[in-house]
């Protein structure tokens, strides 16, 4: 089977159902960041500290599917074709509020704005964060023209919130001084 099928090559792109739209369309910036984000997932759920902790990998993993069943719904305007796409995880906000609560009982009290960086699953996990935030910013852009879903943006707003925690949970399991922001 080729990969490459020459369609997108005038600038659109087809979305789930057929409908073609350009591929700079908000949609599009939008299930691309997930994608973007996705693979960042995939690269810190790589690193040593996190595969000491089969529990962490896991939820990363789950995330990942998380993040393509969301990008299919965004993918996705045709409402007919809507009854073949994955149920979107309307439990997962209230799941990571408890992993952080717990992971956050656990943690030096936060007193400073933390910088990224001090070990490379820490900054790895804030590369997360970062492009986690930006596509919560595409899909409310989105949402200001089209219907959205909105447990999309809410799990993508607790879910930067997750990988700041989980950045702290990893610079201690690392034995990584957190960097502090200074004036």
């Amino acid at each position: 089977m080729r990969i490459y099928t020459r369609t997108g090559d005038d600038g659109t792109t087809a979305l789930f159902g057929g409908n073609r739209v350009a591929k700079d369309d908000l949609r599009i910036e939008a299930y691309g960041t997930l994608d973007e984000l996705n693979a960042f997932v995939g690269a810190l759920a790589d690193h040593a500290v996190l595969q000491a902790s089969p529990e962490d990998g896991q939820l990363l993993g789950q995330i990942q599917v998380d993040l393509f069943n969301l990008g299919s719904h965004l993918a996705t305007t045709d409402e007919a074709m809507r009854v073949h796409l994955p149920a979107l995880p309307e439990e997962r906000p209230g799941e990571l509020e408890a992993w952080m609560d717990a992971a956050t009982a656990g943690l030096p009290e936060l007193r400073n704005f933390i910088l990224p960086g001090g070990h490379p699953a820490v900054s790895a996990a804030h590369l997360c964060r970062v492009v986690s935030r930006r596509a919560e910013r595409r899909v409310v852009a989105l949402a200001r023209v089209e219907p959205v879903d909105p447990i999309i943006g809410r799990y993508l707003n607790r879910l930067s919130d997750w990988f700041f925690v989980l950045s702290r949970v990893l610079a201690a399991r690392a034995g990584a001084p957190e960097v502090y922001w200074r004036k």
